[in-house]
């Protein structure tokens, strides 16, 4: 039987609100949090819904793990560029913070530092590279802050840089698009101090599984609001670098994505746990958050398969490309192949020289083959080339071939 929130019980089913809120928070299920929402104590219950779901996160992240490890060096550095892309530019958007692909590429191809963004990028840079984080006080929230976002805020609008001892020291709400409050954030600054200091006590209590922690830390930041802008941002930046820790790197490219995608249910679980008649039952949100992560980790899985699957087709068929026969056009056909299927933009000359070991004039006259057969796809960008193979006259040649 699905759990019903307690927020719809209080109009549904009146005459057994309080007997139901009783059973749920007293259940051998729940999981309590030293956490106050408005004058309630958090707490949420594992349900079958939410024990299915983080079983299933585990198992699509193995599937996903099992591909990383499977694919070509390169084509996965290539996929994980990509999925960093993505991120970066869907998580400012979901703020309203425009952004473009070819604006955080730049910058991940080493951009100056006066370059917007610039913070948030050397930051998601950072979990690629598998850095380790704390977060274990509100100095903690607060350096991860002004490196992620600060720049950006102060620019955007120089009164919303935090004016706290660490935070905000004024009030803050967030509205709906026609103005409506939905959510005041804490108040004052000794509020969120206290708030902040008792959601991290939370996220670091390793007697709880990692993934409820991160869904239920996610909601705390929400509802304290600690910042006047940039807090969404930050949000997801601290679930990814969690999310991507426990399961795989490439999990935590995925998550913006993926709340873009159900960006109605992820506000409207907000909505119910924030709303004072759900008495500080966050289970909602969490079984939602779950939803979304087990929904990332499955479609990271499909997309290495399908990927994958065409990398062994068009293998398997490389030999039918012209030269195929000479080995160092071999290698070459097989990183423009990986790069066609996994990259951005292609594959870069100075990476190409680096995998071959040629001179540059070497590897141009080899390329300058695959270019006279109009094989060869050229995206040139800040004034550097990027190289793949164009897999659709790759697909003509083969059926010229039967």
């Amino acid at each position: 039987m699905p759990y019903v929130p307690l927020n719809k019980l209080f109009y549904s089913d009146s005459k057994n609100y309080d007997k139901i809120y009783a059973e749920n928070f007293g259940s051998k299920y729940a999981v309590h949090v030293d956490f106050k929402i408005g004058e309630f104590d958090a707490f949420f219950v594992q349900t079958p819904e939410i024990i299915a779901k983080m079983l299933a996160i585990y198992k699509a992240a193995n599937i996903v793990n099992w591909f990383c490890c499977d694919l070509p060096g390169v084509a996965l550095e290539q996929f994980t560029t990509s999925c960093l892309i993505d991120e970066i530019v869907l998580t400012n958007n979901i703020e309203g913070v425009h952004s473009t692909r070819r604006e955080i590429d730049s910058l991940l191809e080493g951009g100056g530092k006066s370059t917007r963004f610039y913070g948030l990028v050397q930051k998601y840079l950072m979990l690629r590279k598998g850095k380790t984080l704390e977060f274990k006080t509100c100095a903690d929230i607060r350096a991860v802050y002004d490196e992620l976002v600060l720049r950006e805020v102060e620019t955007d609008d120089p009164d919303n840089v935090p004016d706290g001892e660490i935070f905000r020291k004024g009030s803050v709400s967030v509205s709906s698009q026609t103005q409506k409050e939905l959510h005041r954030g804490l108040y004052p600054e000794s509020s969120i101090i206290t708030a902040m200091e008792r959601a991290l006590a939370f996220l670091n209590d390793e007697s709880v599984e990692l993934l409820y922690r991160a869904a239920a830390f996610h909601y705390f930041i929400g509802y304290i609001h600690p910042f006047y802008d940039g807090n969404g941002r930050l949000n997801r930046f601290i679930s990814s670098y969690l999310l991507g820790s426990e399961l795989c790197p490439l999990v935590g490219f995925r998550l913006s994505y993926t709340v873009k995608q159900n960006i109605s249910d992820y506000y409207k679980a907000f909505g119910i746990c924030n709303d004072p008649k759900s008495r500080g039952d966050i289970t909602p949100f969490v079984e939602m958050f779950l939803g979304i992560v087990e929904t990332a980790v499955t479609q990271l899985g499909e997309a290495l398969q399908k990927r994958s699957e065409k990398l062994a087709y068009y293998r398997s068929r490389s030999d039918l490309l012209p030269d195929a026969a000479d080995a160092k056009m071999a290698q070459l056909y097989d990183y423009l192949i990986q790069a066609a299927l996994f990259s951005e933009n292609g594959i870069g000359t100075e990476e190409l020289l680096r995998l071959f070991g040629v001179s540059r004039n070497t590897l141009q006259k080899k390329l300058g083959k695959v270019e006279a057969v109009e094989l060869l796809q050229t995206v040139t960008k800040n004034r550097m080339k990027f190289y793949k193979l164009d897999l659709n006259a790759f697909d003509e040649l083969l059926e010229r071939s039967k």
